[in-house]
């Protein structure tokens, strides 16, 4: 089974300009419906696979602090997907990609919002400002991560 974080940022962004932060040795795919999507199989390096896609008509909801809904729908959006084996989540997985979420933001001005297994949010930024979210799924390095790249 794997875990899954998504870090979505709204606007109508190129996918080449977030991979080239995400994963610069990203090619390019089709996602289901059509789409394009960049991909790259970070595994061996990072402990993780990694798809960019972007849409129209964002809709995402998710359970925030305390188990309330949170929900957001960016107009234009691009997702960024990152998929990691539970067996290298905590020592490979997670580690490269909060420095690759950090690297995003530090990159990009755009609102955005981390999530968990597309159901708990972990993070946001809303008008510049960073607030993590479920305190309990964060440890102080890995949100330090974050906000000091």
């Amino acid at each position: 089974m794997a875990v899954e974080y998504r870090l979505t940022l709204a606007g109508d962004i190129p996918l080449e300009q977030v991979a080239e932060l995400a994963a610069p040795e990203a090619v390019e795919t089709s996602t289901a419906s059509g789409g394009r999507m960049l991909s790259a199989d970070l595994n061996d390096e990072h402990g993780y696979v990694v798809d960019i896609s972007g849409g129209r008509h964002g809709y995402y909801c998710a359970e925030d602090d305390g188990g309330s809904l949170w929900q957001w729908e960016p107009e234009t959006y691009v997702d960024v997907n990152f998929y990691m084996r539970k067996d290298a989540l905590f020592d490979k997985g997670k580690p490269h990609m909060l420095a690759t979420v950090a690297r995003i933001l530090a990159g990009r001005a755009e609102d955005a919002a981390l999530t968990l297994n597309g159901d708990v949010l972990m993070l946001t930024r809303v008008a510049g400002t960073i607030q993590k979210h479920n305190t309990d799924g964060w440890y102080d390095e890995d949100y330090d991560r974050i906000l000091h790249p």
